[in-house]
């Protein structure tokens, strides 16, 4: 790309003169800003302590030089690979003009870094490509942090200034019709291959805007793999597969960033290929592999307050909708109600999840989450639909060494007097006398006949669960 030899320069007449004539692309007057700027720069002479300064700053005036040369209305409609040429001759023509002592490896850095500002998430790109990487996490301009196999730690990577946080969080809120500004500081959002973004800006975030990144996984994940990885074991597998066959309705729970939408993407696999799906989510996130699969997405209000689109509102539009199952990304309002209806009259076969450290808190939240939807009912009308609407509660959690695991599979086998009884089929068991980074410890099986074995029979899969089971 940049091939020139050494002495010779940077850009020769015939290129600048192609420059100039590209449509949109303006060259840079014989006194321009950049001069002005280099000024205030230390030569190329200055002491290997300053170097770092010296390559800040021409990396910094390069840019300007560029975006205050180049006509905004050229990129519109633009790709990035069709601007690529452009913006490299720019970077040359600007190095050419202000003798700027730029490095072959430094001119494709450049090159690459307004690219990003151009088209993508600007320095924090580089992050969104890598694929250990599960979250990105910027905490103003100056910290961004990442998450990799569990654990977080802090990266190089900067933004200019908090309007570059500013900027890039609009962009990302723009391209799914959405609005981030001080009238609507916070927003929900995703990116075009489908991570998932919440965005906080000042005056409600204090140190300058934050930008939250659960990145869209490119791989398939599947209760397979998820034996492999060790995150539960082949019996658990085989069970949550004859389960989610069986069309039981289930509903994942655990806490924030334990992998629950995994989960239930791996559990989604074995929706049979004639069923009807819907999918519910405030950002779209669920990697469905059926044919017939209709998602939906919550919308926020505008500035003016109005045409607001809640997760209820959805719900009780999919009823309409002839669904076979409904699947929400997340259960955490009034919507839960509307959830176990559906569940209750012929939508067998949906999921959902929800925030809870236990199975047991996850029936309570359910059955707070029914309240704020409908405070007459009596909570023995609630736990009786809990009971007769909800088979299955899976619990996964992110242990300290960083690895998801899932610690809990639990039935619900009906009401005894006013309480609602359930049974755990396996069980996570944390081994103590072996403490040391990595979490050691054993997934057992309870070797108890499951509840819906008759409906295992119903779908001719009860040799196969009991095989499952050990029993």
């Amino acid at each position: 790309m940049f091939g020139q030899k050494k002495g010779a320069p940077i850009v020769d007449e015939a290129a600048h003169g192609a420059a100039a004539d590209a449509p949109g692309l303006a060259v840079l007057d014989p006194v321009s800003p950049v001069a002005t700027a280099l000024a205030a720069v230390p030569h190329a002479s200055t002491s290997a302590g300053n170097e770092m300064l010296v390559r800040s700053d021409l990396f910094r005036i390069i840019r300007n030089g560029v975006f205050a040369s180049m006509n905004a209305s050229a990129v519109v409609g633009k790709t990035r690979e069709q601007m690529k040429l452009s913006v490299e001759q720019f970077v040359l023509d600007i190095a050419e003009r202000e003798r700027l002592n730029i490095t072959i490896s430094e001119q494709v850095q450049i090159v690459g870094d307004l690219l990003n500002d151009m088209f993508g998430l600007g320095p924090i790109e580089p992050l969104l490509a890598d694929e250990t990487v599960t979250d990105v996490l910027v905490n103003g301009p100056d910290q961004v942090y990442v998450e990799r196999h569990g654990r977080l730690e802090l990266t190089p990577y900067k933004f200019r200034d908090n309007t570059h946080v500013v900027n890039v969080a609009q962009r990302i809120a723009a391209g799914v019709g959405r609005r981030v500004d001080e009238s609507s500081p916070m927003v929900d959002a995703r990116l075009a291959d489908g991570s998932r973004v919440n965005v906080v800006l000042p005056p409600l975030a204090i140190h300058g805007a934050v930008i939250s990144i659960r990145k869209f996984s490119k791989r398939n994940i599947t209760l397979h793999r998820m034996a492999q990885q060790g995150n539960l074991s082949q019996a658990m597998a085989n069970v949550l597969k004859l389960a989610s066959t069986c069309r039981l309705n289930i509903i994942v729970s655990g806490g924030t960033g334990s992998g629950k939408t995994t989960l239930l993407n791996a559990l989604s696999h074995f929706i049979d290929l004639g069923e009807r799906t819907v999918t519910i989510e405030d950002a779209a996130e669920l990697q469905l592999v059926q044919p017939h699969v209709v998602s939906l997405e919550t919308r926020p209000e505008n500035s003016e307050g109005l045409g607001a689109v809640a997760q209820r509102d959805l719900v009780r539009n999919a009823l309409r909708m002839r669904p076979d199952r409904i699947i929400l990304g997340e259960t955490r309002g009034a919507e839960a109600f509307d959830v176990l209806q559906a569940m209750n009259t012929g939508h067998d076969g949906s999921m959902t999840t929800i925030h809870a450290n236990t199975p047991r808190d996850g029936i309570t939240r359910l059955e707070s989450m029914v309240m704020m939807a409908n405070g007459n009912l009596p909570l023995l009308s609630i736990r009786r639909q809990i009971a007769s609407a909800v088979h299955l509660i899976v619990q996964i959690e992110r242990m300290r060494d960083g690895m998801r695991r899932i610690t809990r599979i639990t039935e619900l086998v009906g009401m005894e007097g006013e309480i609602i009884i359930t049974q755990d089929l396996f069980t996570f068991r944390y081994d103590a006398s072996a403490y040391s980074e990595e979490v050691k410890g054993v997934f057992e099986c309870a070797s108890v006949r499951p509840a819906f074995a008759a409906r295992a029979a119903y779908y001719g899969l009860e040799e196969a669960l009991m095989e499952a089971m050990k029993i």
